[in-house]
């Protein structure tokens, strides 16, 4: 006869969310706002809600105003906040998520190969998440340039506020169904098999690509510039609308002269920027700054 044990960890886990007044909401919104930009709305509750009493339940806090003093309180309370945030801004992402934003970055490659490459070519993803869209940025440019008989000259930058996402972007590791838009011959090109069935991207691919965290709010601050392409996809749809005119403002400037800004289909309306030009394509939502090449 098995002796039954108590598991304390079962009966935790089925514990149920902990009731949040509408004013306590509206604190830690405003709190998430102020610091990053991220606004929850009322409909989203729900989400903030159930992470929120996760994270408290893992370290035995019962209220959510002990909680907020905690992740508020000076050094220490920053360390718990970076964790915190963690599971606020986690987001579901593949490589080559919107095909067609990436059909014209690579028609935008070749254009640049009329020209003879004065410098390595310089790739920035606002928002790189796990990692998936920088190197499938790093992919478009090796295959262009390999395609056209060229060196591998080019360096892409991906920046994120969440560091256990950064953590996953550095490993290069990722699960099959994240590769499903690769075909197979540039999957086995860039990519190699683990014996948990993973993929992991290839150390020479890797070697061009570089994760630094970065709150978009502080974009002023960032060294990035002179950029050649920049990416910012379902980034932007977290923010306020004025918010996010200032952000794309802001990566404006960092794009060299002739340089392609690439943004998520509809998540902004009726921006312009002076020095941009909108890209003539109906399927995406992307800019190349005035100015020769």
């Amino acid at each position: 006869m098995t002796e039954r044990h108590d598991n304390p960890l079962g009966a935790w886990a089925l514990q149920p969310v902990m009731e949040m007044s509408n004013d306590e909401f509206h604190r830690w919104q405003t709190l998430l706002e102020d610091r990053t930009g991220v606004v929850i709305q009322e409909q989203r509750k729900a989400f903030l809600q159930t992470n929120l009493s996760s994270r408290m339940r893992e370290l035995g806090v019962s209220d959510y105003a002990d909680y907020y003093r905690q992740v508020t309180d000076g050094p220490r309370g920053a360390v718990e906040w970076s964790l915190l945030l963690d599971r606020l801004t986690v987001q579901e992402t593949r490589f080559f998520r919107h095909r067609a934003s990436f059909d014209v970055l690579e028609r935008y490659l070749q254009s640049r190969l009329q020209q003879p490459l004065a410098k390595p070519w310089e790739f920035w993803s606002v928002g790189c998440s796990s990692g998936e869209e920088p190197y499938s940025l790093a992919i478009t440019a090796a295959q262009v340039l390999e395609n056209a008989g060229l060196p591998a000259h080019f360096a892409v930058t991906g920046t994120d506020i969440s560091l256990n996402a950064l953590s996953k972007a550095r490993e290069g590791r990722f699960a099959a169904r994240k590769l499903e838009q690769l075909e197979t011959h540039i999957a086995q090109r860039y990519f190699s098999a683990e014996p948990d069935g993973s993929l992991k991207v290839s150390p020479e691919l890797a070697s061009q690509v570089c994760c630094a965290k970065l709150n978009v709010l502080e974009l002023a601050k960032a060294p990035m510039a002179g950029m050649d392409v920049i990416f910012c996809q379902n980034l932007l749809i977290y923010f306020r609308r004025w918010r996010r005119r200032e952000i794309l403002n802001c990566l404006a400037e960092r794009l060299a002269p002739g340089g392609l800004l690439v943004i998520g289909v509809g998540e902004v309306a009726g921006w312009q920027h002076p020095d941009l030009i909108p890209v003539a394509d109906e399927r995406v939502l992307a800019f190349t700054r005035k100015g020769k090449l």
